[in-house]
């Protein structure tokens, strides 16, 4: 028995590599048992993730141009825009290689990119690129996570947005914040009420957790320091960082575990990015550890608890049930602190 199963009460690989759900079984393959790309199961289940839903069911609505709803930078609508198809065909390991794909990241990188770098939230039609005050940390990171999986970390395009998030975070040659958006240093963001903001954190540092470490310039691995230490600034099982608006308790979504994963965020993903920086092994992380075991089932499943059902194209699984998305996404990284 692998030795991160041990942590579990019942071993749940059996059920992730099932062949019904091949999106799931691919990334198993992958990430659960390291089997490389070109390995012929792997090759079998993603070939077979392409034809299956729900990749099927977003490739099948995507207009010949590369986009989703409307042309345009692509926020709305929430959550079947073309941003949101991209992040959402990462998050399910779809063929970077396939042309649909490959549409898809081109349309995003030459319609959703302000003029200062970072990805916009706009959800305007049309052909005008959002203006720089919409670039957000939790589109900006979701959106460089994407990209960067899908094979095209070294297009300019995707330098400038990694160079607006990286500065953005350190405040160091930035050129100017927005009330109404990205407020200031340190994850300070206008929905937060310009407090630091640790859901746009997490989703930051996830993507540049996608570069590899050889290739992050002196000023991505200072924002990548400091993100971190804000990250761990507070116990990540209780999640109390600066909350805006009156608001004295953290978001219970913290809580609720999901699948996919939109600008909201939880405990889990939290883990997950922290742990891809390096940071498996810190006893801080402890508490939160513990809080995943203990929401596992006795077969050692995780429920989805945020499914975003009837928002999304079509429903990815339904919620309040034993997910193999959620329990693959845990398996991730009770791997990586038993490494």
């Amino acid at each position: 028995m692998r030795q991160w199963t041990r942590l579990l009460n019942d071993d749940p690989l059996p059920w992730l590599l099932g062949d019904e759900t091949p999106p799931v079984k691919h990334i198993a393959l992958r990430l659960l048992l390291d089997r490389p790309a070109d390995d012929p199961e792997a090759v079998g289940a993603l070939t077979a993730a392409m034809q299956a839903d729900p990749i099927a069911a977003v490739l099948s609505v995507q207009d010949p141009e590369g986009y989703w709803i409307k042309p345009g930078p692509g926020y709305a609508t929430k959550y079947r825009g073309t941003v949101w198809q991209l992040i959402f065909l990462d998050q399910l390991g779809a063929d970077r290689n396939d042309p649909r794909v490959r549409a898809a990241c081109e349309y995003v990188l030459s319609h959703s990119q302000t003029a200062a770098g970072g990805f916009g939230a706009s959800g305007e039609a049309g052909s005008s690129a959002p203006p720089s005050s919409a670039a957000i940390h939790c589109l900006n990171g979701n959106l460089l996570r994407a990209l960067i999986g899908f094979g095209w970390l070294e297009d300019q395009r995707v330098q400038r947005a990694i160079d607006w998030q990286a500065r953005s975070i350190t405040g160091e040659g930035f050129g100017r914040y927005y009330q109404s958006g990205t407020s200031g240093p340190g994850f300070c963001c206008a929905a937060n009420e310009k407090l630091p903001c640790a859901w746009g954190a997490i989703k930051a540092l996830a993507g540049l957790a996608r570069i590899p470490t050889e290739l992050r310039a002196p000023h991505v691995q200072q924002a990548v320091r400091q993100g971190a230490e804000f990250l761990l600034g507070r116990d990540p099982a209780i999640a109390d960082y600066p909350m805006g608006w009156g608001n004295t308790k953290p978001s219970g979504s913290w809580f609720n575990l999901g699948f996919p994963l939109g600008y909201v965020t939880d405990v889990l993903q939290n883990l997950d990015v922290l742990c891809e920086l390096g940071f498996a092994g810190d006893p801080r992380l402890t508490l939160a550890i513990d809080w995943l075991l203990a929401k596992q089932d006795r077969q050692g499943r995780w429920t989805n608890q945020y499914a975003y059902n009837g928002k999304t194209w079509v429903d990815f699984e339904k919620q309040g049930k034993a997910s193999k998305w959620v329990t693959l996404r845990a398996c991730r990284v009770l791997k990586a602190i038993c490494i």
